[in-house]
């Protein structure tokens, strides 16, 4: 019987070597997914900042154009401002995309007044 115990030398290395295998590839498989979502958000972020800075340039807030505002805002938030349009009623409306690992994430975001209460929900 103790023959046979001494065949299972080394069995703890190679399981601790499989385990740790197993942790490096679901950390080199997760680092991406995680690098993306973080630059997803990014985008999320710099679109509803530049939108605001514009819908602030159409009201008056501020001074400027707005779409120019947009764009500083986006870059300031390292993102590139894709698109911008003043819609009526002085919304506006972008969409930006910041690169991550050779992709490019894009967040779209409006902004402007708020509606004006219908007559039905005011009393």
């Amino acid at each position: 019987m103790r023959a046979g115990l001494d065949d299972e030398r080394g069995a703890g290395s190679v399981l601790a070597l499989a385990i740790v295998g197993g942790v490096v590839a679901l950390t080199v498989g997760l680092v991406p997914v995680l690098a993306v979502h973080v630059h997803s958000q990014r985008a999320a972020n710099a679109a509803d900042a530049a939108a605001l800075a514009a819908a602030d340039a159409i009201s008056g807030a501020v001074a400027g154009e707005p779409c120019a505002l947009a764009d500083q805002v986006a870059r300031r938030n390292g993102a590139r401002l894709a698109s911008c349009e003043e819609a009526e009623g002085g919304v506006a409306s972008v969409s930006v995309a910041v690169g991550v690992l050779g992709l490019e994430v894009s967040a779209r975001a409006r902004a402007g007044p708020p509606p004006e209460l219908s007559r039905r929900g005011s009393r």
